[in-house]
């Protein structure tokens, strides 16, 4: 089953948003500065525009993992090298701004949100599938059963009087099972004469 492009941009905004956030966060604690909102921005366009391609079908548990955890190293060296050198401190002098290295503590920090997150990314995804399938089953019955409530379609006759006769509504049994049913013989309306 493939994803229309709504779905798609649906899928990248959420994975996009996700990603962005998780990011700043883990920037917020480790600095102590939120990155800038052009940086935010310049990210979640960045995400959504790698993610967009890639939402057509449903991924797999590795294969979220694998993007988030790409797009989390992407976001750290983004917003590392957005971030001001210099910050002014209450006395207005200016003083370096803490730096955030990837020590073993952060990386783990790092790798442990993108593992919660990605397994609850995995649910969202697992869900929506689920619900799309069950919708694309749904939808054909669904309108089976409006046209057999509303009746057939008029339609005037084109002046060839030879063309089949009208036949009765389709009962709610009929339009469900219509492909169901192979039937033999010859199609109703004409002479048989042996």
């Amino acid at each position: 089953m493939s994803a229309s492009l709504a779905v798609r941009s649906l899928r990248a905004a959420v994975f996009a948003v996700l990603c962005v956030l998780l990011a700043a966060g883990g920037h917020v604690l480790a600095t102590g500065q939120a990155p800038s909102r052009w940086a935010d921005a310049a990210g979640l366009v960045a995400v959504f525009t790698v993610g967009c391609p890639l939402g057509g079908r449903e991924r797999s548990l590795f294969g979220i993992g694998g993007a988030m955890l790409v797009a989390q190293a992407g976001l750290h060296l983004g917003f590392e090298a957005a971030r001001p050198r210099m910050a002014m401190n209450m006395h207005g002098a200016y003083m370096a701004s803490p730096t955030h290295a990837l020590t073993p503590h952060a990386t783990a920090a790092h790798v442990a949100a993108a593992l919660l997150t990605t397994w609850w990314l995995r649910r969202g995804e697992a869900a929506l599938w689920s619900l799309l399938r069950r919708a694309a089953t749904f939808v054909p019955g669904l309108a089976a059963w409006w046209s057999v409530r509303t009746g057939p379609a008029s339609v005037r006759p084109r002046g060839n009087a030879a063309g089949p006769a009208p036949t009765a509504p389709w009962t709610l049994r009929q339009a469900l099972l219509r492909h169901a049913v192979s039937r033999r013989g010859p199609p109703p309306g004409l002479a048989y004469t042996p």
